[in-house]
């Protein structure tokens, strides 16, 4: 029996009296001191690097790299081929990551059982979002949330990048795209509706399309985290529309001010262009043509499924984004 299979299971079993009772079977020859080895092992390879890894659980890369050094003496076998650019895998140390990772995951869920015990949430949430959506909607919510658990801290990451969730450390990431062939969950929180817009100095300018056949001879604010295709319905008609340009941008916020500046048409959440529209800065197109909505969904790495501060914040969410939607049904 080689090494990896040393560390034979680590059960956690919840029993109906809240009790946790853990069963662990360990082979005595393995110290606690080799078991934390193991999960920076299994650190390094989630996080990419060993400075990633570092940081994430916040040693040093030197006692990072001491563990790696003993664990591979200890075993008397070399788990990794290090480069000053990459570290790679060998086959003895793919084996040995996935029974090391399975450790680090049931420590991690041993934790989030625990706080499920506590009678009021508390610890950290770390969160990311699109900016504009992000200063709009959801840190308003996060306002009102952090009223009702102030125990509950928030770090909140505003950025228009995809965040690489599991690297980063993120409990929570809320997103307006549906969710990639991954290994994270996700939950829908909200279903936005769009609208066509411009700038009343750009329809004086260029004139009011009438028909979905007149937008693709219209310039357009390009944002460039959707596909550039615009897709109209009416009764039983379905159009799609190419979309061209002078300005693109990658940040929603940009795409509105430069529509509001009369640079173009633009497709624009109505959150955003409900106030605009009542300043008179923006005037829909189309308005009886319905467009695809934005569905929005919160992701999370599937060992924070048990979080009740995560479940709590992912609740919150649905139920103000529910009340805003609403509000902005009955005035719009």
């Amino acid at each position: 029996m080689n090494n990896a299979d040393k560390l034979d299971f680590i059960v956690i079993k919840i029993d109906t009296i809240g009790t946790i009772e853990f069963i662990i079977r360990v082979f005595m020859d393995i110290s606690f001191e080799q078991l934390k080895s193991m999960v920076v092992f299994a650190q390094v390879i989630e996080q990419g690097s060993l400075s990633a890894a570092a940081k994430h659980i916040g040693l040093s890369r030197a006692v990072v790299s001491y563990h790696l050094k003993k664990l591979e003496a200890q075993l008397e076998v070399k788990l990794l081929n290090r480069s000053t650019r990459s570290i790679n895998l060998t086959e003895a140390g793919q084996a040995y990551f996935e029974r090391c990772q399975i450790i680090a995951e049931q420590a991690s869920a041993a934790n989030l059982q625990i706080e499920n015990f506590k009678n009021e949430p508390i610890g950290l949430l770390k969160i990311t979002c699109p900016v504009n959506v992000g200063l709009q909607t959801v840190v308003p919510a996060l306002n009102e949330f952090k009223k009702i658990y102030p125990k509950i801290s928030l770090d909140v990451m505003l950025t228009d990048e995809v965040v690489n969730i599991m690297k980063e450390g993120i409990d929570l990431a809320i997103r307006g795209a549906p969710l990639p062939d991954s290994g994270l969950q996700a939950s829908k929180l909200a279903t936005l509706k769009t609208c066509l817009c411009a700038a009343p100095d750009y329809i004086r300018q260029y004139g009011y399309p009438k028909k979905p056949s007149d937008l693709s001879k219209h310039e357009w604010v390009i944002y460039k985290l959707t596909s550039g295709v615009v897709s109209l319905t009416k009764g039983n008609q379905s159009f799609s529309i190419s979309t061209k340009g002078s300005i693109s941008t990658n940040n929603a916020a940009a795409r509105t001010a430069f529509v509001e500046a009369g640079h173009g048409l633009g497709r624009i959440p109505l959150y955003d262009a409900l106030p605009k529209i009542k300043a008179g800065t923006l005037i829909k197109v189309l308005d009886d043509y319905a467009l695809s909505d934005i569905n929005v969904f919160g992701v999370f790495p599937p060992g924070t499924a048990s979080s009740k501060k995560l479940r709590l914040l992912l609740n919150f969410l649905k139920e103000y984004f529910t009340s805003q939607i609403n509000l902005q049904n009955r005035s719009n």
